[in-house]
């Protein structure tokens, strides 16, 4: 067993919908989560920005003593989770394989989508990855830079016209190529579920990166006996931007009230 926390960072709140599942799969673990709010997106930065900003993160995680890393962000796992791995010094899972293996293995047609932000579709790291476990497989991969700021402004139900307006648009070549399986690949877009699923039917099913990533991350701390065992977890939250903020939003990523949980951190002082 090993009671040392989890660490977890995104660039913004998106990477709460990871938590969730976290925590649901593993409730006696303990969480720190850090959420980049004063420089979301990453989805539009350089892959020079964005190793820049995620070991900036990294360095802030590390100054808990943790058991492991949780990245979160779709965008830092397809352009610089190499880079962060062989910094050392914790196990570091992305969201890139674990979804990549279960789209893979999902599939009925081998006609796969991917929805993602700029950053992660330019990197080819999806394609790659799928190639690797099913060189068969026909990707689709879209760009849908709209959704990461939508979803954090909180324009993300059923019936709301403007991200039903922009989802529609955004899916239509994804229709056109008749994937029947799609990578979710943000964790700002869970809370788009019903929106997606309610355009692209019934037949075509959702991969959420966050819940995959979740249970690699608990199979890894399984097979190294690194789960904290019996007892209720806890978790941190700390964001770049204003605490009072980011608490009355993350609810709608995490499902559970975070008033008093969270503390600003300066992390350009890592």
């Amino acid at each position: 067993m090993n009671p040392r926390p989890i660490g977890v960072f995104d660039s913004g709140m998106g990477g709460l919908t990871a938590v969730r599942q976290l925590r649901r799969l593993m409730p006696s673990e303990h969480i720190i989560y850090f959420g980049d709010t004063a420089r979301v997106p990453y989805g539009n930065r350089s892959r020079e920005t964005l190793l820049q900003y995620a070991r900036q993160d990294m360095r802030f995680l590390r100054s808990f003593d943790l058991k492991a890393v949780l990245v979160a962000c779709g965008t830092v796992s397809a352009n610089c989770l190499e880079d962060l791995q062989a910094d050392g010094g914790v196990p570091v899972t992305g969201v890139v394989e674990p979804a990549a293996a279960r789209a893979a293995e999902t599939t009925r047609t081998g006609r796969v989508g991917l929805i993602a932000t700029r950053a992660s579709v330019a990197s080819g790291a999806y394609e790659r990855a799928m190639s690797r476990i099913a060189p068969e497989l026909k990707v689709t991969a879209l760009a849908c830079p709209l959704f990461v700021p939508l979803v954090e402004e909180g324009r993300c139900q059923p019936g709301d016209v403007v991200i039903e307006t922009v989802a529609r648009e955004y899916l239509a070549p994804l229709k056109e190529a008749g994937v029947d399986t799609l990578i979710l690949g943000c964790t700002h877009y869970p809370l788009l579920q019903d929106v997606i699923g309610g355009i692209m039917g019934p037949g075509v099913q959702l991969i959420d990166v966050g819940g995959e990533a979740a249970a690699a991350c608990r199979n890894l701390l399984a097979e190294q006996d690194a789960l904290a065992g019996q007892g209720t977890g806890s978790i941190c939250c700390y964001t770049s931007d204003r605490a009072a903020n980011f608490a009355r939003l993350a609810s709608l990523f995490l499902g559970e009230d975070l008033a008093g949980r969270v503390e600003h951190v300066d992390i350009a002082q890592y």
